[in-house]
């Protein structure tokens, strides 16, 4: 019996022992993956700062440095009371007001107290992309283990939601789940799961795009900013935790932040606001729930005001009034469950004074609405939110959709910058579905949104790779978590964690045999609002399963699924990671320095913009202008310090469609307004993106504004290349930019001596400038003169000079789709507009056609086209064209026209072109079959008047009237 004894307290001590190694060895196991992954984070973004040295990325963030740089040498005050008339010339533009200062405040506040004479403020900005990058994948770890925490993730979202249909509401114990307590109170697989999110956010594609080093852009810092804010949200909502309402106030202090940082802070409010109301629906309203969204919304609100170029859109904006509105609720939802509880009302009686209250507030509020409305009160949607929200995702501003990053995602962007994310990303939101609490509930409503948003503009896929992250993190912890588990032969099952407390299953008998477990359930199965009740059978598969699996048979198979699920994810991780580091290859690209080859295969740097701004900067005056597309303004002023005509803040439209102008019309055209606003023009040439790749844009944006630009043709189809050997259109060729573009090195192709002469090409021929020989220095003196400052002596706009004015009486303002408290609207231009950009061919011909009427003729460089006369067709040419099947874009077009019922446009055609009414497609149908298959009988009167037969079979034998009787 000693023996016995010995021997089992002997084995008794040695298990808690082997326990404890196990969890030394998978709590060192955690430090080292953290470490990795920061490590990994820091490094993929320092690739482009170790390649290229520090060196400001692409276009915004010249502009972002500048700022900072103002910032740093005069301070806040000074700083929002900016006035930059190097910007924008003649008109300036408010800075202070009009930027979100969040990262340049960031930078200077880490120069002046962190890391002073150490660095440099240009490194300062390079390297804060990369710093914010690894803050942010270490928050988004943070994310993942609050929703995998055992008391955050016990329900499943259909047993919540068939509880709420039945009007029976789970409690925060009900909601707590069962989880095995490793070592210091951390729990697995939350932990796991935080590991393996931050392992993918290290080196996602979707999040380097925007935080490599030297990308000093908004994004940059307000990804970190976003993260922070949602787990903040997400802790407010902890089970169990009766101090989440401070967590509440912290999150309110980082939207103050993602607010200052980027204009993406609405995303964020909106979010949040959603998941507060998703709360309300499902049942989850709560004091907690209550606290946290009012003490989020007032804090964060309250400081978001604060920022000028924020102001108090919060309470006015429709993009951000729906988390007011919530709040609202919010409110009015707990003063009504205040009456409940101190009158002791019963169900009924409860519902019935809230849909009075509600209500009466919601007639309150109506009458608001109807006396502020007519006043201007509400600002309206912007068209890059708007078209998020429309299905052909173009916005009907030409200037908008004239941006790349502004176009709708493919399956192919998503796998690009996701790659197995999409599929892991998936699984985790199913896991998230059966692991449901209120954290998790955010993250179906971030999933959802996120995925809606980037699916309709390319350039929001940056805000799927926090969530992507974050699911793809939860699927491969659960997965390893299990799989260690059972290789370990470790049995959680008899664990339960609740508050963050192990507890082991007990149970006693009383006098009947029953235990006071059972009489627990008893009470609990009575009153529990969990809904399992009615998932009773996939209780009973669920148990079956987990019986056959601890059967020896099971275990075996359950260890070798584990190693291969470990192997399996091990090969995946590899090559996600190889192909992160391969793709920051490009996205470490800094654009203004380029990689080339040499016909000898040597590679070489191409660094010619920074040569052409260097070149402004030491051999022009300082006071002088410089004409480019806006994309170069920030880069201009950036580097060069230089005055510009425009830049990427694009704050207004008829300014940027007057450069539009001058670039794309005539030469004599474009140098009658260069003259009165600019000293230098600087074109970008050397083929790929460069100026004339980008100038069909311009002469659409430029169209918007002066109607006379390009006749009856508001998506101006006539300038362009008519081949893809880049042969230009008329138009494009007699340009202002082409012509500067191609001087000297296209045949044929020269400029005026006495109006531009060439003073600089840079190494590669890449940039060139000229100088405008006749500036008007009168309307220099003008503008310099003629600046009127408010009463506080900073805001001082300028004016064009009186000798632009016979051009700019020709504009019509722009009036966007949002412009509803103008008064104004522009609808005839918006529907041609929609109608050109989803039928290209029937843009063209209508071009052509409207050309034709105006007297404008337009000859085909390439292949010298025939200019259509009016004339009768003779019988030969009618049986040609009638024998003829084939599918070209004239039988295409006419299909369209056809069946869209365009009178107009086809009695057009056909009057400059009689043939095109007996084109007959590879199907041996044309218009009338066409005509009679849609039922529109204007189209078959016409065509018969011109002779077309309605009798004559099709391939199949089906004549027109025998579609008609189809």
């Amino acid at each position: 019996m000693a023996g016995k004894s010995s021997s089992s307290s002997s084995s008794s001590g040695a298990a808690p022992s082997s326990d404890h190694l196990v969890n030394l060895v998978w709590l060192g196991a955690v430090l080292y993956g953290v470490g990795l992954f920061l490590q990994n984070a820091y490094n993929i973004r320092m690739r482009a700062i170790d390649e290229y040295g520090p060196v400001i990325h692409e276009f915004d963030p010249y502009f972002n440095w500048r700022a900072t740089q103002y910032l740093y040498d005069n301070g806040a005050k000074k700083f929002f009371t900016w006035f930059d008339h190097m910007v924008w010339y003649p008109l300036g533009r408010p800075v202070g007001s009009t930027i979100y200062p969040g990262m340049q405040f960031a930078a200077v506040w880490l120069k002046r107290y962190v890391l002073g004479d150490s660095m440099s403020l240009n490194d300062v900005c390079c390297y804060i992309p990369v710093w914010f990058g690894v803050a942010a994948t270490f928050l988004v770890g943070c994310i993942a283990y609050e929703v995998s925490l055992p008391q955050n993730a016990g329900g499943t979202i259909f047993g919540v939601v068939y509880d709420a249909l039945r009007g029976r509401y789970a409690s925060d114990k009900d909601m707590a789940g069962t989880a095995r307590s490793r070592i210091l109170g951390m729990s697995s697989p939350a932990v796991e799961s935080a590991v393996f999110a931050m392992g993918f956010m290290a080196v996602v594609p979707a999040h380097l795009m925007r935080s490599v080093g030297g990308g000093y852009d908004n994004e940059s810092v307000a990804v970190t900013a976003m993260t922070l804010t949602f787990y903040l949200w997400m802790r407010s909502l902890r089970n169990g935790d009766k101090y989440g309402y401070v967590f509440g106030v912290l999150a309110g202090v980082a939207y103050f932040n993602m607010a200052a940082a980027w204009g993406g802070y609405i995303f964020v409010l909106n979010l949040i606001g959603a998941h507060a109301a998703m709360l309300v629906l499902l049942g989850r309203f709560s004091t907690k729930t209550y606290l946290a969204y009012t003490l989020f919304y007032v804090v964060g609100t309250s400081l978001a005001i604060q920022i000028p170029v924020v102001g108090w859109s919060p309470l006015k904006s429709l993009e951000q009034l729906g988390a007011f509105v919530i709040f609202l609720g919010y409110q009015v939802l707990y003063y009504c469950e205040l009456q409940r509880n101190q009158k002791k009302m019963g169900r009924k009686e409860a519902w019935k004074f809230r849909v009075q209250v509600f209500v009466g507030i919601l007639a309150l509020v109506s009458l608001l609405v109807v006396m502020v409305t007519p006043k201007g009160y509400f600002g309206p949607i912007s068209s890059r939110v708007r078209g998020l929200f429309v299905p052909h995702t173009k916005t009907g501003n030409p200037l908008v959709d004239s941006v790349a990053e502004h176009q709708a995602a493919s399956n192919q962007a998503y796998w690009q910058y996701l790659h197995i994310l999409c599929g892991l990303a998936p699984a985790g939101f199913f896991i998230v579905l059966f692991r449901f609490g209120d954290s998790a509930g955010f993250l179906f409503v971030y999933a959802l949104a996120a995925y809606f948003f980037s699916n309709k503009m390319v350039r929001l896929i940056l805000l799927t790779a926090p969530i992507a992250s974050v699911l793809g993190g939860i699927a491969v912890g659960r997965i390893v978590s299990w799989s260690t588990s059972v290789l370990l032969g470790e049995d959680g099952g008899d664990d339960i964690v609740k508050g963050g407390k192990k507890e082991k299953k007990k149970s006693s008998s009383d006098g009947n045999g029953k235990t006071k477990a059972d009489g627990k359930k008893k009470k609990k199965s009575a009153s529990s609002s969990s809904g399992n009740e009615g998932l009773s059978g996939v209780s009973a598969i669920y148990d079956g399963f987990v019986e056959a699996s601890t059967s020896t048979e099971g275990k075996i198979v359950k260890t070798i699924a584990a190693v291969v699920l470990l192997g399996s994810l091990y090969m995946q991780a590899s090559n996600f990671k190889t192909y992160s580091w391969k793709l920051s290859a490009s996205l470490s690209n800094p654009s203004i320095i380029l990689k080339g080859q040499t016909r000898e295969g040597n590679i070489i740097k191409v660094d010619d913009y920074r040569e052409a701004y260097w070149w402004l900067r030491d051999n022009t005056p300082e006071d002088a202008r410089i004409m480019a597309w806006w994309d170069y303004g920030y880069q201009i002023t950036g580097i060069a310090n230089r005055t510009t005509i425009a830049d990427g803040n694009t704050w207004n439209h008829e300014h940027i469609a007057l450069l539009g102008k001058a670039l794309t019309g005539s030469v004599d055209e474009g140098y009658a307004i260069a003259r009165h606003l600019a000293d230098y023009v600087l074109v970008w040439g050397g083929g790929g993106g460069d100026d004339l790749a980008k100038s069909p844009h311009l002469a659409r944006i430029a169209n918007s504004v002066y109607r006379d630009h390009c006749p009856g043709d508001v998506t101006c189809r006539a300038f362009g290349f008519v081949d893809r050997k880049g042969t230009p259109s008329a138009m494009m060729e007699r340009s202002f930019l082409y012509n500067l573009h191609g001087n000297g090195i296209k045949p044929g192709v020269s400029v005026d001596p006495t109006q531009f002469q060439e003073i600089f090409r840079s190494k590669y021929g890449k940039v060139r400038i000229y100088e405008i020989i006749g500036v008007s220095r009168e309307s220099k003196r003008w503008v310099e003169d003629n600046r009127k400052c408010d009463a506080g002596g900073w805001f001082c706009p300028g004016k064009y000079p009186p000798g632009l004015k016979e051009i700019l009486d020709k504009k019509t303002d722009f009036a966007q789709l949002e412009d509803f408290n103008r008064g104004v609207s522009d609808e005839e231009y918006q529907k041609e507009y929609f109608e050109n950009l989803n039928n290209p061919e029937l843009a063209r011909k209508r071009a052509e056609l409207k050309r034709k009427e105006v007297g404008i003729k337009e000859e085909d460089v390439s292949k010298k086209k025939k200019e259509f006369k009016l004339k009768t067709l003779s019988d030969e040419e009618k049986i040609e064209i009638y024998s003829t099947w084939e599918d070209t874009e004239d039988t295409t077009l006419m299909w369209k026209i056809v069946n869209g019922n365009s009178m107009d446009d086809l009695e057009r055609w056909l009057e400059a072109d009689p043939g095109a009414a007996w084109l007959r497609s590879a199907d041996g149908r044309g218009p009338m079959w066409w005509a009679f298959e849609s039922k529109n009988q204007d189209v078959v009167t016409l065509l018969m008047k011109m002779g077309v037969p309605h009798t004559d079979k099709d391939k199949n034998g089906h004549s027109p009237v025998d579609l008609l009787k189809e």
